[in-house]
């Protein structure tokens, strides 16, 4: 514990690491790097000279608050391994880095933290800028023309695919699909584009392929159709609908301060974008928010959060159809060891809650939930993995993309057949583990 807050663990530091890479190579920075500076201060800012290739050792300061990064080294990873290696080195109780009063920050670390409290205090205070209501009632109609024109081409589309026959679809490739694609981002209906990507590439997602492309296909056949009424829709269908068009929303209504348990944080990526979603808990709310945030392709998006910690801060939640997504605002004091954790439900229960979302938003593909206590086990066909209920009563599969990946045997590593909490996203295709804990330990083991 330092007079700044909790010092991170290791396994928290390296849950902010874009990649495998990072992961190794901050964990080397952390253990034996050639450091020739380091140390940390009461207002949570840690700093470093790290020797590198050149002439001149990489300056690298984190501002544990946010956290947020700086580094002079050329990389485009975000934070880059010098900075995960900083961080490594403060985790340890027994490392160089020492608590300090902030007095002995050098020049260039103090500039970057003053410039950056300037930066956080110019988004707070920013005045809006007036709108031209006239223009902006112009701009929607136009928009909402395209959109319609849009939807309409894509709903011929899926009737002459299902009209040709589903292995038509794989004959002619993903050129197609990119081209449908792009005519969704002419129309400015960016929801719409990104399905259309994700029917493309269903075909080449292996056995069992044509009923995952109808499946899909149906679903945005409903939004398309449902575009075509949306002035008949309730006002909640209709909000959901826009949303998953890919409409402009904003974060509205007053915010919401809790104390926000970081429950999970994973990137997702394409030739256009990084996405990184982290999913967080109210302790006092008992809410679930999923904050968003992108970066370019190849680059990780800047905001980072440390997972199994919890902070103080202002959330604002958008409109229905954005899956429970949230806007995090002004945040308070540093991440600290949380005190409680959310309590998990039985399969029945959470089966309720992702039907409930579903009812609500039609499109969603899964909810977020906290299942437990459960054992994971493979299934009895040998062809998959579940959560099975301590009693065998119930069972709910794992996605087939967790069932294949390594956070698989982190969860069965920390079970050792004993009952385990899991938080993940429940959806039609399974369920996805995102975290875990046990019972009477107080850490949160990330598993994506």
């Amino acid at each position: 514990m330092t007079q700044q807050g909790v010092r991170w663990a290791a396994e928290q530091v390296l849950a902010l690491a874009p990649d495998a890479a990072s992961r190794k190579a901050g964990s080397r920075l952390g253990a034996s790097g050639p450091w020739s500076e380091a140390g940390c201060s009461n207002e949570g800012a840690v700093w470093g000279l790290c020797k590198g290739s050149g002439s001149k050792p990489y300056r690298t300061v984190v501002d544990t608050t946010g956290p947020a990064y700086q580094c002079s080294c050329p990389s485009r990873k975000f934070p880059c391994k010098h900075a995960l290696g900083l961080l490594l080195l403060w985790s340890d109780p027994e490392g160089p880095v020492a608590p300090g009063d902030g007095e002995g920050a050098p020049d260039w670390a103090r500039t970057w933290l003053a410039g950056r409290a300037e930066r956080t205090a110019g988004k707070k205070t920013a005045p809006a800028a007036p709108a031209d209501s006239g223009a902006a009632r112009r701009r929607a109609e136009q928009r909402a023309e395209r959109v319609s024109a849009g939807a309409s081409e894509l709903e011929q589309r899926l009737e002459d695919l299902l009209r040709g026959g589903l292995a038509a679809a794989e004959q002619s490739g993903y050129s197609l699909w990119e081209e449908t694609a792009a005519r969704m981002v002419d129309a400015q209906a960016p929801g719409l584009a990104a399905r259309v990507r994700e029917l493309g590439a269903i075909p080449g997602s292996g056995p069992g392929w044509p009923v995952r492309l109808l499946e899909e296909s149906s679903l945005l056949y409903l939004l398309v159709r449902a575009r075509r009424r949306q002035a008949e829709l309730p006002e909640a269908l209709s909000s959901v609908v826009g949303a998953r068009l890919g409409l402009p929303v904003r974060a509205e209504g007053p915010p919401l301060r809790d104390t926000w348990l970081v429950l999970a944080q994973y990137d997702t990526a394409d030739a256009r974008l990084t996405t990184r979603r982290a999913w967080l808990h109210g302790a006092t709310s008992g809410r679930t928010a999923l904050l968003l945030s992108y970066g370019a392709a190849g680059k990780a998006p800047e905001l980072t959060l440390p997972v199994g910690l919890a902070m103080e801060a202002e959330l604002t939640w958008f409109p229905r159809g954005t899956g429970g997504r949230a806007e995090l605002g002004e945040r308070f004091g540093t991440p600290a060891v949380p005190s409680s954790r959310p309590t998990g439900v039985d399969v029945t229960e959470a089966l309720g809650r992702y039907g409930q979302a579903v009812r609500e938003d039609p499109w969603t593909p899964h909810c977020p939930v906290a299942l437990g206590p459960v054992v994971p086990a493979p299934l009895p066909d040998g062809r998959g993995w579940q959560l099975v209920a301590p009693d065998g009563s119930a069972a709910l599969p794992l996605s087939a993309s967790a069932a294949a990946g390594p956070g698989l045997w982190r969860l069965v590593a920390l079970s050792g057949g004993a009952p385990v909490t899991v938080f993940g996203e429940c959806g039609h295709r399974g369920f996805t583990p995102l975290s875990a804990w046990v019972e009477g330990d107080e850490a949160v083991v990330p598993l994506s």
